[in-house]
C-alpha cells in the first residue's frame, strides 16, 4: 500500500487538531483585522487592492505549475471581467483564462461546490490547450496519472492517482464533504483545517487531465473565504511560490500516509504567512492614500508623476529604490532638475532617502510591515521568524 487513496481508511484522514488550535485563532483574528482595514479604503483603493491580488495570485499559481504569464495582460483581464476596461488588447487565451477563473472564485466562493464549478473552472484554465483529450470533465485515459521527475529511464514517482474509472464516485465524496464541512455545514471544520484538508484532498484524487494544481488552490481560498464570510484576497499561490519545493515534498509525504498532521502545520504556517501579504498591501494603500491627502497641492506635476509611478510598483517599490536616473526617464527632467525635484520630496515628507551621491535612492515616507515566515512547532505554538 503506497497511497493515501489505497488504505482501507481513505477518505477519513486523522490529524491532531490541538496542534492546530493557536493557528487557527490567529487566522480568524487576522481575518477580522483585514475586514475592518478595509473599511479605511476608499473605492478606487478597494478596487486596486482586489485587481492587484487577483491578478498576482493568477500569476503565481500559474508560475508554480512552471506556466510565466504576461503581468499587464492578466491584470487587463481582470480589469475587463471587474467592468473597470473594456481594452482588450494583447490577451493571450491561457492569460484570459486563469484570470477568469480567479474572478469567478472571487464573485462566488459563498456559493456551495458543485461539479458544474469544477468544470468550468477547468475549461478556463485549459484555455489556449489544444493537446488535451479531456476538457471540463474528468480524465478518461486508463493509463496511471503520475507525478514525476528526473528522465524517462530513471524517473522518480513521486505520487499516483487513482484510476480514471473511481474518478466519479471519488469526486462525489469529495464534493459531498466540500460542502458539508463549511461554516453551516453538518460536519463543520475550522478554516485553516478545511482548507489544508481540501486541497490534498483533492490532489490525491488529482481528477483531471492537467491543472488540478491550481484547482486545487482555488478550491483551498474557496473555502478560507468562505470560513471568513468574504473573499480573502490571501496571498497563498505568491507564498507557496517562494517555498515551492518545501510544497510539494509536504503533498508527497502527505499523500502516502491518513495521518496528516504535520501536511496540516505546514499549510497552516503558508496560510498565515499569506494573510501578512494582505495586510500588508492593504496597509500599504491606506499609508498611501494618507501621504496623497498630505501632499495634496504641494507637489508639482513632476513630482506627482514620479510618485504615483513609485506607488504603482506596490509595497516593494522600485527593485532597490527609485534612484535620479530613475525619476529622470519617468519625468524627462535634466539632471540638475531631478536633483532639485528629489531634495524638495524629501523636504516635504514625500520621500525618504538612503545612500549617498551615485547610490542614493529614494523611498515613499511611509511604513510598511515586513513579512515574516510562519511555522508551526509540535507544540502548536505559532512561530513567527
Amino acid at each position: 500500500m503506497r497511497w493515501n487513496w489505497q488504505h482501507h481508511d481513505w477518505p477519513n484522514f486523522v490529524w491532531n487538531s490541538n496542534r492546530l488550535v493557536a493557528a487557527e485563532r490567529r487566522f480568524l483574528l487576522s481575518g477580522g483585522l483585514f475586514i475592518g482595514a478595509i473599511k479605511h479604503l476608499g473605492s478606487n483603493e478597494c478596487n486596486q487592492l482586489t485587481v492587484e491580488t487577483i491578478s498576482n495570485e493568477a500569476l503565481k499559481t500559474s508560475e508554480i505549475e512552471g506556466e510565466i504569464l504576461d503581468r499587464a495582460s492578466v491584470q487587463s483581464s481582470v480589469l475587463r471581467q471587474f467592468g473597470l476596461t473594456t481594452n482588450k488588447h494583447g490577451v493571450r487565451p491561457e492569460e484570459q483564462g486563469i484570470a477568469e477563473m480567479m474572478v469567478n472564485l472571487y464573485h462566488t466562493f459563498a456559493q456551495p461546490l458543485s461539479e458544474k464549478t469544477l468544470f468550468a473552472w477547468h475549461k478556463m484554465v485549459m484555455s489556449g490547450q489544444h493537446d488535451l483529450k479531456d476538457i471540463a470533465c474528468y480524465r478518461t485515459s486508463k493509463e496511471p496519472m503520475q507525478v514525476i521527475s528526473g528522465k524517462i529511464d530513471t524517473a522518480k514517482v513521486h505520487f499516483e492517482a487513482p484510476p480514471s474509472s473511481r474518478l466519479s464516485y471519488e469526486m462525489k465524496r469529495f464534493i459531498a464533504w466540500f460542502n458539508q464541512t463549511a461554516s453551516a455545514g453538518e460536519e463543520f471544520l475550522p478554516a485553516l483545517t478545511r482548507a489544508g484538508i481540501a486541497h490534498l484532498y483533492f490532489e490525491s484524487i488529482h481528477p483531471f487531465e492537467d491543472g488540478n494544481g491550481r484547482i486545487g488552490r482555488a478550491l483551498a481560498e474557496k473555502s478560507l473565504a468562505q470560513s471568513l464570510g468574504q473573499p480573502t484576497l490571501i496571498a497563498l499561490a505568491s507564498t507557496i511560490l517562494a517555498r515551492r519545493k518545501d510544497y510539494y515534498k509536504a503533498l508527497e509525504a502527505a499523500s502516502k500516509s491518513m495521518d496528516i498532521t504535520n501536511w496540516l502545520s505546514w499549510f497552516a504556517g503558508i496560510s498565515l504567512e499569506a494573510q501578512q501579504h494582505t495586510l500588508a498591501l492593504t496597509e500599504f494603500l491606506i499609508e498611501k492614500t494618507k501621504l496623497l491627502d498630505r501632499l495634496n497641492g504641494q507637489l508639482n506635476d513632476r513630482q506627482q508623476k514620479a510618485l504615483l509611478r513609485v506607488f504603482r510598483e506596490g509595497p516593494q517599490g522600485f527593485k532597490g529604490g527609485l534612484s535620479a536616473g530613475n525619476y529622470i526617464k519617468i519625468t524627462g527632467a535634466s539632471p540638475a532638475t531631478a536633483t532639485r525635484d528629489l531634495v524638495d520630496m524629501i523636504k516635504k515628507g514625500a520621500l525618504v532617502r538612503t545612500g549617498e551621491h551615485r547610490h542614493a535612492r529614494y523611498h515613499p515616507n511611509i511604513s510598511l510591515s515586513t513579512i515574516k515566515p510562519v511555522t508551526i512547532n509540535d507544540q502548536g505554538e505559532v512561530i513567527v521568524e
